[in-house]
């Protein structure tokens, strides 16, 4: 099946990246991905959000940081150092 998704920019430059490092095509890694992902949902591993979370004294995030503030943070400095 075929459909349109958006990607950010680093996590697709990621992908293409692993894809031309194991010779295989960018589907195969989403796809593997997803598949991981869900298989890790429906076993209970991580959290809804897809970030392994570790609470400190119960505090989780600080006032106006948000989700997708981490998820960019963390893209931001992952990008360029593969997997």
């Amino acid at each position: 099946m075929k459909t349109t998704i958006d990607i950010a920019d680093p996590i697709l430059r990621r992908a293409k990246q692993l894809a031309a490092k194991r010779g295989t095509t960018l589907r195969v890694v989403v796809e593997e991905a997803l598949r991981e992902k869900l298989s890790a949902e429906a076993d209970g591993e991580g959290d809804a959000e897809g970030v392994d979370t570790h609470a400190v004294r119960g505090r989780g995030l600080q006032p106006g940081l948000s989700w997708e503030d981490v998820r960019t943070l963390r893209d931001l400095a992952y990008e360029g150092r593969g997997t």
